[in-house]
């Protein structure tokens, strides 16, 4: 169960604020999972048979008291997630996705800095193809060279993969070339949400403590945008 508390009840000596950002093809679930890693509803989220997310929106969870331990100290924990449009996108151009996502960037984590990009697929969806190939690329673009270090892949709507009888392990062995050759080159860091079985509460947790793994792998670097 997590934790909540007040600010007073913190130093900044024992406060951790990790900065995550969302990329995505339309309707992949990324303000859905936005809206899980902050334990909120700031994102508005729906079916749509076209894009919903058409501006970035930074969102902040509560603090999370002693979420972890670094340094023999209990760590309280703060998320902010900045949700971006869906590329390629149904209505907006894409350079005008890309200026918008590039600028939001540069306002909130300009000096704080980003630690992890995720990038939000549904698990039911193969990635290939161009559309596929064209949210790496902008990640590519707008993260820069060190891209693979501060990238993750969120596979939404795992609980269909259960549904057709696969495990984790046999979905990746199975999973598409491009899928494949984009898992090597960010070292395999991936995580699956599951919509059914856990609560939300439970599918937080989890999702947090392995993003925690892939940031404390990182020596809780960040990537900053002038």
């Amino acid at each position: 169960m997590l934790n909540l508390c007040l600010p007073t009840d913190m130093t900044d000596s024992n406060k951790m604020i990790i900065n995550l950002a969302l990329f995505g093809m339309t309707q992949s679930g990324k303000s859905s999972a936005g809206n899980i890693l902050l334990g909120s509803t700031d994102f508005h989220s729906s079916f749509s048979p076209c894009s919903v997310t058409k501006d970035c929106c930074l969102g902040r969870s509560c603090h999370l008291c002693r979420f972890m331990r670094r340094g023999g100290q209990e760590i309280t924990l703060q998320i902010q997630v900045l949700d971006t449009p869906g590329y390629p996108h149904s209505r907006l151009k894409q350079e005008h996705v890309k200026q918008e996502i590039k600028e939001a960037l540069a306002h909130h984590f300009g000096q704080e800095g980003l630690h992890l990009a995720l990038l939000v697929q549904r698990a039911d969806m193969p990635l290939c193809g161009q559309e596929a190939s064209s949210s790496v690329q902008m990640i590519q673009e707008l993260l820069g060279h060190a891209w693979k270090k501060y990238t993750a892949i969120l596979f939404t709507h795992a609980e269909k993969i259960e549904e057709a009888g696969f495990t984790e392990d046999k979905y990746l062995r199975e999973a598409s070339d491009t899928l494949l050759t984009l898992l090597n080159s960010i070292q395999h860091r991936y995580i699956f949400q599951y919509k059914k079985g856990n609560s939300l509460n439970e599918q937080r947790i989890i999702i947090l403590e392995r993003i925690m793994e892939f940031i404390k792998e990182n020596c809780y670097q960040v990537l900053t945008f002038k």
